[in-house]
């Protein structure tokens, strides 16, 4: 039998360029021959960007969405609808892409680092898609 494979995940921003640039940098993809950021820098109305790895498989896809409204978890007015978990082999790891998250302009929604069993960051990425990182 044959089933259907995922290509991406889709995430919808204000910012589509601003937010798959945040992806790129924290996950250390690049984009998709024909994505890439114009050149010189100039206005950039791209609605679909989509993030590759090394063997160019799709990871992520960042679609234009103008009226978005940021969840607001864990407030559930508006709901999480989707996140992401990223897997860190250890918790200076998870310290230190904590930290890279931040830089790149990543807000902390909850800590969790000190549970024994599962240590964790909820972070909300620029556009506040919650997303985990996570020790496993």
């Amino acid at each position: 039998m044959a089933y259907p494979v995922l290509s991406n995940t889709a995430i919808d921003a204000r910012d589509a360029r601003a937010l798959a640039e945040f992806y790129r940098e924290l996950l250390g993809v690049r984009y998709r021959a024909g994505d890439e950021p114009p050149a010189p820098p100039q206005a950039d109305d791209s609605d679909w960007i989509v993030l590759v790895d090394e063997q160019d498989h799709r990871v992520l896809a960042v679609q234009a969405e103008p009226d978005l409204r940021p969840s607001t978890w864990p407030s559930e007015e508006v709901p999480m609808q989707m996140h992401m978990d990223f897997r860190v082999p250890d918790a200076a790891e998870l310290e230190t892409q904590r930290a890279r998250a931040e830089q790149l302009g990543a807000r902390m929604l909850m800590d969790r680092s000190a549970d024994p069993d599962e240590p964790l960051y909820v972070m909300g990425d620029p556009e506040g898609h919650p997303f985990c990182l996570l020790v496993g």
